[in-house]
């Protein structure tokens, strides 16, 4: 046994020979990859093998397309048998909807440089000849797709692996870590113990098993996946695409002389949700006919042959899911060098070779080529680690995989898991709740006379006029908002300012009682945080962040402070509870709650103070994400009740409204306020962001100021630019924004603006291609006018719409 790596990757699926291929690639030799049995033998060798690329994050599409180009080359670079069948896939569409949903992935498919082809019902037929037409109203086909074999691909994998010296050893269990300091020092086997640097947990199935021996939260749990193996069919076409037929619930994939055929029912079995059973290797479940009656029904309607088709085996084989169906990577937060690649979701030989490369990047360089947001394991908060959120939240999505996806749509499993304490109030307000990070947040309040439940629409559903009331309301008069969900961080001790004051790229050399906001770059001047500081005391500061981002932060702090000794830095989001109050009258309602001074002159923008609402302590924060006068007021979770209904009170004078997120986002987008993980992430600076003014170059040395400094001597290569569009529109970003017919961008972000009355839009364009006025955004391949503007949208000090 090697007693030494610098790298030591647990699993010999694909994934895990996919990031010791890369790792290799990148000139690290010094990698032992362990298998506890063979290579392949835990969910890789039954896999289905479909590759298909699109997906509705840029860089997830990026990623599947490098598996791709990869998949065509690893054959001859090996010497290895891949089985790659580059034949396209062809994409189904059975009901208008479904067809509507195809444009959104076109117009989509156009944004990322990915070939994509409409198709009409005659031309799906063309691709799919055994095709029973009935139903069917056009489809899309995707000519770069295809199938691999998967033994064979993992194989060809781990023999590059080998040419570039890793060492693989099969028959090795890791048994347990030695952890120390927040690091990964050995790895426990039961062959002997390993010295280690970092650690990759490519355990699939296991995946959650191998991470609670590192005290690591893998949130994956095995779902049963079946799929049948025709015998021969008798004049079968020899260059079928691969074909999925979401309305069915159904794919399909050339197989010799015959299919294989599966898909995603309903009704999904989870397995080993108490542990794998010990000896679990290279093994099966027993086929459940009955289980997959619903697929074989949907398959036999679509392609008829199916009826006389021998069935020569129907596979059922577990595999490692997450609870939103996306991968689950990157670097785990709770330790500093043990990373992961888990919840493949089915999809696990589309990505094995970019998520290879994505993991091998992160651990060399620090991080992937592309932001992966989507996919990071700091998404999720503490309640994912539960075993029944795991099940009940990973079996919802799996049924949904082929369901269409409705922009806005909601979980409906595991909900009120986190609540603040004015939940029950704004429920009895008629309030329709949203979920992120687990909390329940109210989105939009339905008036009387309308059922408190959003519909799903590719347009704008029920809520489009309500959400316009609450957003004139709040410009016009005066609103309130549960933002309890906001991440709190208190970072304090001696050394507390010279520890953020490196970390951010702001100035926080400033009196008690200011606030900053700022962000926190990577060394390539990336933004990585975007928050809120404010200074409560020489050695004390209250950082606010998106509730969605709280763990990501709090990880990327503790990782990059120059010094931990003499810094506290911790959660604090479950004692304060904050309520938000806006608008023109808002210093009239607060005014009359509290006896401290709130006039402009004694507390103006971009201060804290302590103020006493009714009997209740408050840290009242003067900033705003709508545009408007008002404060961000943080209350002892227990006061809560209390505050929210002294303001309400209050307010009833000034006509106040309850408001939601949706009225929010609709306001911050007409003030050109950024949101993180879509108009600003690691991939772009400051200064691309139209956020300079939020970097202190003079203050002196700060992490990713380097970075700046050249960016800023050479100057920018692309900037974020505004949209408007006069009509209406749902945007989900992704669209393309084009001009002439040339691709220049993607939406970042959209929505409508009630004030301006017209649909808004962000997106980064080259800087030769932003200065002009006139340019075309496509959404679900219809093109409309767009009119860039250099200047915010609404300015609430003069009360004017600048559009």
């Amino acid at each position: 046994m090697t007693e030494r790596a610098r790298v030591v990757v647990v699993g010999g699926g694909i994934v895990g020979c996919s990031i010791a291929y890369h790792l290799g690639k990148l000139g690290w030799r010094d990698v032992l990859l362990l298998e506890k049995n063979e290579l392949t033998s835990g969910a890789t060798w039954h896999a289905a093998g479909l590759v298909g690329q699109l997906r509705s994050s840029r860089n997830l599409t990026r990623m599947l397309s490098y598996s791709v180009e990869l998949y065509r080359r690893l054959e001859t670079e090996t010497g290895q048998s891949t089985g790659w069948a580059g034949v396209g896939s062809l994409r189904i569409a059975a009901s208008k909807e479904r067809m509507t949903e195809i444009r959104r992935t076109a117009t989509q498919a156009r944004s990322f440089g990915l070939e994509l082809h409409l198709l009409g019902p005659k031309e799906v037929l063309d691709l799919f000849p055994i095709m029973n037409p009935e139903g069917v109203v056009g489809g899309a086909f995707i000519p770069s797709d295809g199938y691999a074999d998967p033994a064979s691909l993992a194989h060809a994998l781990a023999k590059g692996a080998r040419q570039f010296g890793i060492t693989i050893r099969r028959k090795t269990t890791v048994t347990g870590f030695a952890v120390r300091n927040r690091r990964i020092t050995h790895v426990h086997t039961d062959q002997g113990d390993i010295e280690c640097e970092a650690v990759v947990n490519a355990g699939g199935m296991w995946a959650r098993e191998v991470g609670r021996m590192a005290g690591v939260s893998v949130p994956v749990c095995s779902m049963e996946h079946q799929y049948l193996v025709t015998e021969a069919i008798p004049g079968l076409p020899s260059n079928l695409p691969t074909v999925r037929d979401p309305d069915g619930l159904i794919y399909y994939k050339p197989e010799v002389d015959g299919l294989v055929m599966g898909g995603f029912e309903p009704n999904p079995v989870p397995w080993g949700v108490k542990g794998i059973p010990t000896g679990f290797h290279q093994q099966l479940l027993e086929p459940n006919f009955e289980q997959f009656e619903i697929l074989s029904e949907a398959a036999i309607h679509r392609t008829p042959c199916l009826k006389e088709a021998g069935i020569r085996k129907l596979i059922n084989g577990p595999d490692g899911y997450s609870p939103d169906g996306n991968y689950i990577l990157g670097k785990a937060p709770e330790l500093a060098n043990f990373f992961v690649a888990a919840g493949m979701n089915c999809f696990g030989i589309a990505g094995g070779g970019g998520v290879g490369k994505a993991l091998a990047e992160w651990i060399v360089g620090g991080a992937p080529e592309y932001d992966l947001w989507p996919l990071d394991i700091r998404r999720f908060s503490k309640h994912a680690s539960s075993t029944r959120y795991i099940v009940e939240r990973t079996a919802e999505h799996y049924t949904r995989h082929y369901t269409i996806h409705w922009p806005g749509e909601e979980s409906e499993s595991c909900r009120k898991i986190r609540c603040s304490p004015l939940y029950p109030l704004l429920a009895a307000k008629r309030a329709v709740f949203g979920e992120k990070a687990g909390w329940e947040r109210a989105s939009w309040f339905a008036p009387e006379g309308m059922e408190p439940v959003e519909t799903l629409s590719f347009d704008y559903p029920n809520w489009f006029e309500p959400v316009g009331n609450e957003h004139r309301a709040v410009r016009e008069r005066v609103g309130i908002i549960d933002m309890s969900s906001f991440g709190k961080i208190e970072a304090r001790g001696p050394r507390a300012f010279e520890s953020l004051q490196y970390l951010v790229a702001g100035d926080l050399n400033k009196p008690v009682g200011s606030l900053t906001y700022t962000q926190l770059l990577n060394e390539r001047g990336g933004i990585e945080c975007d928050l809120t500081v404010a200074r409560i005391a020489e050695d004390h500061f209250y950082l606010v962040t998106g509730t969605a981002f709280l763990t990501h932060d709090l990880d990327w702090i503790r990782d990059h402070l120059p010094s931990e000794e003499s810094v506290l830095v911790q959660d604090v989001t479950s004692a304060r509870a904050v309520i938000g109050l806006w608008g023109p009258d808002a210093r009239r309602v607060l005014e009359k709650v509290t006896d401290q001074d709130v006039s402009n002159g004694s507390f103006p923008f971009a201060q804290c103070r302590e103020l006493t609402i009714g009997c209740a302590p408050v840290l009242a924060l003067r900033v705003t994400y709508v545009g408007e006068l008002g404060w961000e007021l943080h209350v002892p979770m227990e006061s809560a009740v209390e505050v929210y209904e002294e303001l309400r009170g209050a307010g009833e004078e000034f006509g106040m409204i309850d408001f939601g997120y949706r009225a929010l986002d609709s306001m911050r987008l007409e003030k050109g306020y950024r949101y993180w993980s879509a108009d600003i992430t690691p991939e772009y600076n400051p200064y691309e962001a139209g956020l300079g003014f939020c970097v202190a170059l003079n203050k002196g040395d700060f992490l990713g100021r380097e970075a700046l400094v050249r960016a800023k001597a050479a100057g920018i290569q692309r900037r974020l630019c505004l949209f408007t569009i006069d009509t209406p529109l749902r945007l989900q970003g992704g669209e393309t924004i084009f001009r002439e017919g040339k691709v220049l961008g993607t939406v970042t972000s959209g929505g409508y603006g009630y004030s301006i009355e017209k649909t808004i839009a962000y997106g980064y364009l080259p800087l030769a291609e932003a200065g002009h006025s006139e340019y075309q955004i496509e959404a679900y391949c219809e093109p409309h006018p767009a009119v860039r503007h250099d200047r915010v949208l609404y300015d609430p000090e003069r009360r004017k719409v600048l559009a």
